[in-house]
């Protein structure tokens, strides 16, 4: 896929015009044939549903609720439509000003939303102001209007406004080359589409239509309601982005994740496959407890430190053994992993299992399991806690929380200075001022009603390593030599790298930021209690797998993958208790199936994911042949994404060379 079409062409190409044309098409026939939006919904789901054509389908609902004013909504609701049929027209002529009419098409639609919002609001402020209705009424009807919204004819619009848009932006060289280098988004967001779609399908199978209205629904009213059931689903699933309290939540469910996913991707960089993330957890968890149980007070806060070098230490044992294994004796460290994980089982229960053990015939007390039924251990010294996020956040009193800004403003001045200094050493200046001016800013807050949360340290511990990830893997000679290693290692070998050291490297990283998860649920205070216990959830160490991959092997890429499957977890909870027949078991469908898709390209050709230099594809195109064309120096030593190792190919080539030494 190139962005030109012939030397001479500047019009958008017929690819990115197709582009532009499907998802124009795809908007209006949301717009006129789907729920533009939700005047209001009960808790259960039921909608007044609102059409383009100003019909209201009210499936329940309330039906005594005085619905909001919606001509303005209407308005722009076609003129998104006349925008999107324009950006049909000139895509369809490949003219160079349809990312216009994209363009204004979002932003139509996106101010049809703002405006309902704001409708809604007034109206959910009228009824608090009613002094006629009774304090539930009130709560019943301020709900209605709370849970109204956007619905399938908006948002769809939004998000192809601006893909025709960016479509049409690709003929500009700037553009193009910055789309490029997204490209390898393309590979996750076509997975996480089909699994939408997929999973759509398997809700409109399980649940039904909501309708509380007693009245039977029409062929028209019922394409209605099961289009806004899909909507309702995926709306609830990924609602805690939306609010605070959920978002926290969802942040605390990621933090293991982002470790684990870490600690896959960063093996599969050096083309190794460590499956033993339950075992360096449950192994960090066990060495974070034994120096928070067991190390002195008089440390303070530095014993809290120890428990966490003791957590990645802990890990990085576990990691290390099936890494030597394999670089010694050729052995797999698929299966090593794994037997780990079972040995790691073992030492646990061993531990908190009881408070004695046999040994040849006599009963030898173990101090290790607090006293009690339950297998866990003793309570961490205080010390040795992590305090939680809104405690370090928090630049007011316990009385009134006030979150702090200055971690905002010091990104922003990252952001700002990385993108505009056009100096050597820039990222480590920008980061310099960052510090400074969140250190200038930190007291200045937000008043904040914030529920408890167990969301703590170890989530900045998690996006800590996630950077050092990724300068340690792309701007060190060390992770030049283990990217080496996992794309060829016959290659690696004979530019005089060492394989066997840094298969054993690789793996002893990778369990380190394993077993660091295990902070979270010990000194965190995750599973409610700072102390191990034996319901620790050690398959997130399975998970990590589904993350990396969905990640693309990225820092930035296992972190948002980790978010996403945080946010469906709590999202979930709340979609099982809104729907009968749908439950929490459809996230692990919608997870199972992004890592289907992904294995599978997300069913892109390789040209598209991985296409030849575009100086070569003008090359070939002026000449007609292929044996014509060469590149400039440059252009061949810069790819456009790193490359992806082959996982199966260099660990087998691993365990040949390992063997022979």
């Amino acid at each position: 896929m190139s962005n030109v079409t012939s030397l001479s062409d500047s019009r958008p190409s017929v690819t990115a015009s197709r582009v532009a044309m499907t998802a124009s098409g795809v908007a209006i026939f949301a717009l006129l044939l789907t729920p533009l939006v939700a005047l209001g919904r009960s808790f259960d789901g039921a909608a007044s549903l609102l059409t383009i054509g100003g019909q209201v389908l009210n499936a329940g609902g309330d039906s005594g609720a005085a619905l909001p004013s919606t001509g303005t909504t209407l308005a722009l609701a076609w003129a998104t439509v006349l925008l999107l049929a324009a950006t049909m027209f000139g895509a369809w002529r490949r003219q160079n000003w349809f990312w216009i009419t994209g363009a204004l098409a979002f932003v139509a639609s996106f101010l049809a939303v703002l405006l309902l919002n704001r409708a809604l609001g007034q109206a959910a402020a009228d009824v608090a102001n009613n002094a006629s209705l009774r304090a539930g009424a009130k709560r019943a009807l301020r709900n209605f209007y709370e849970g109204g919204g956007m619905n399938l004819g908006l948002f769809v619009p939004i998000v192809s406004g601006l893909v025709a848009a960016g479509a049409g932006l690709s003929s500009r060289q700037v553009w193009w080359d910055r789309f490029n280098r997204m490209r390898g988004l393309l590979v996750p967001v076509s997975a996480i589409a089909l699994a939408v779609l997929v999973g759509a399908v398997i809700v409109l199978l399980v649940q039904p239509p909501v309708n509380t209205s007693g009245q039977p629904f029409g062929l028209w009213q019922g394409w209605l309601a099961h289009t806004d059931l899909v909507y309702f689903v995926y709306s609830t699933l990924f609602a805690p982005i939306t609010r605070l309290n959920p978002l926290l939540d969802s942040l605390k469910l990621a933090t293991p994740l982002i470790f684990t996913g870490l600690a896959v991707a960063f093996s599969f960089r050096a083309g190794l496959f460590n499956i033993g993330g339950p075992g360096q957890l449950t192994m960090g968890a066990i060495a974070a407890m034994l120096v928070g149980v067991y190390g002195p007070e008089s440390w303070g806060w530095g014993l809290a430190v120890a428990a966490v070098v003791a957590a990645g230490l802990g890990g990085a044992l576990w990691g290390a053994i099936p890494g030597f294994l394999k670089a010694r004796f050729g052995s797999s460290e698929v299966i090593n992993t794994i037997m780990l994980n079972y040995i790691a089982s073992g030492i646990f229960v061993f531990l908190l299992g009881s408070n004695t053990f046999p040994f040849f015939g006599k009963q030898y007390n173990m101090p290790f399991k607090a006293p009690g039924d339950q297998a866990q251990s003793l309570e961490l010294h205080s010390g040795a806690r992590l305090p939680t996020i809104l405690q370090v956040l928090n630049v007011g009193t316990p009385e009134q929380m006030k979150l702090s800004l200055g971690w905002i403003f010091a990104a922003a001045a990252f952001l700002l200075a990385h993108f505009f200094l056009k100096v050597k050493n820039k990222t480590l200046i920008s980061m310099g001022l960052a510090v400074l001016v969140g250190f200038l800013t930190w007291r200045v807050g937000v008043p904040a009603n914030v529920a408890g949360s167990q969301l703590n340290v170890s989530f900045l511990i998690a996006l800590a390593c996630a950077a050092l990830f990724s300068v340690l893997m792309w701007r060190t000679a060390t992770g030049y030599g283990l990217r080496a290693v996992g794309l060829s290692p016959k290659a690696a070998e004979y530019g005089g790298i060492s394989v066997a050291k840094n298969t054993i490297l690789a793996m002893t990283l990778s369990g380190m930021l394993a077993g660091l998860a295990g902070t979270h649920y010990v000194q965190g205070g995750a599973l409610d209690e700072y102390r191990l216990k034996q319901s620790i959830p050690v398959n997130v160490g399975f998970d990590g797998i589904a993350v990396a991959l969905m990640g693309q092997n990225t820092p930035i890429g296992v972190v948002a993958s980790s978010v996403l499957f945080g946010t469906l977890d709590t999202g979930g909870v709340d979609a099982d208790l809104k729907l009968d027949a749908v439950n929490r078991d459809i996230v692990t469908v919608l997870k199972a199936l992004v890592v289907l898709f992904i294995a599978a390209g997300g069913f892109l050709s390789r040209r598209m994911v991985n296409p030849p230099p575009p100086q070569l594809v003008q090359a070939v195109n002026a000449t007609g042949k292929a044996e014509n064309a060469e590149l400039p120096a440059k252009a061949e030593t810069s790819p456009t994404h790193s490359p992806q190792p082959n996982v199966a190919r260099a660990s087998e080539e691993n365990t040949r060379e390992g063997g022979k030494s």
